[in-house]
């Protein structure tokens, strides 16, 4: 049995029926990084800036708690790359 436990935290977007159409997976390397491993946003709310407003949220907590976070989602990546106040806990 593999006993390699991946943790993860989450930051969500429920619908009205309680269906989870936009989220953002934050993989625990160590107690000091993350990676943010994927970003998830439902076809009905594409174009709306879903995505934008899950990697601000994950990057202001990551901020708050001194974490680092690698980018491993290419959504991910490229926001980075276009949001030069969070250079600081972007390790490339």
């Amino acid at each position: 049995m593999n006993s390699n436990f991946v943790y993860e935290e989450t930051i969500s977007l429920e619908g009205e029926e309680g269906q989870k159409i936009a989220t953002l997976v934050m993989t625990v390397i160590d107690e000091k990084t993350v990676d943010i491993s994927s970003t998830f946003v439902d076809d009905s709310l594409r174009g709306q800036g879903v995505a934008g407003k899950l990697m601000q949220a994950a990057a202001e907590k990551i901020k708050n708690t001194g974490r680092k976070t690698y980018a491993s989602c290419s959504y991910a990546e490229k926001w980075f790359e276009k949001h030069p106040d969070y250079q600081d806990i972007w390790v490339k």
